[in-house]
């Protein structure tokens, strides 16, 4: 009996990945829950699942692999999530403003000129 690995996407709302429950054939998928085993059938069909029911268009909901996909996946993945740099990894200098910079501080405030402030043209505003 030949079969896939198949995994809800993790959630991500900002691409769409909004799925944490899906129910098919009797067997409860759970993001959290991570990958599970099933038949070739049956990861055929969650192949075609999307996000949102009816919306061809929206990012598909699950993650259909073979063992050996899955674990690049979660190599992959894990790496990803390691990306603070230590002390002892060779560090690119990331280059100060130059000193001749005008910071906000060093602005000065605009002035309104004087003949605006009392022009009987401009409508006056009405106190609360």
């Amino acid at each position: 009996m030949e079969t896939l690995l198949v995994r809800l996407k993790p959630y991500d709302p900002r691409r769409g990945h909004v799925l944490r429950r899906y129910t098919y054939a009797g067997i409860k998928f759970h993001e959290e829950r991570g990958w599970s085993r099933v038949e070739k059938p049956v990861g055929d069909y969650l192949r075609s699942v999307h996000q949102l029911p009816g919306d061809s268009y929206s990012p598909l909901a699950f993650d259909v692999c073979t063992e050996e996909e899955a674990k690049a996946i979660d190599a992959t993945e894990s790496e990803a999530s390691k990306v603070k740099h230590s002390a002892t990894d060779e560090l690119k200098v990331v280059p100060a403003r130059p000193s001749g910079a005008v910071t906000t501080e060093e602005l000065q405030k605009p002035v309104q000129p004087a003949a605006c402030k009392d022009d009987p043209r401009r409508a006056k505003r009405e106190r609360e």
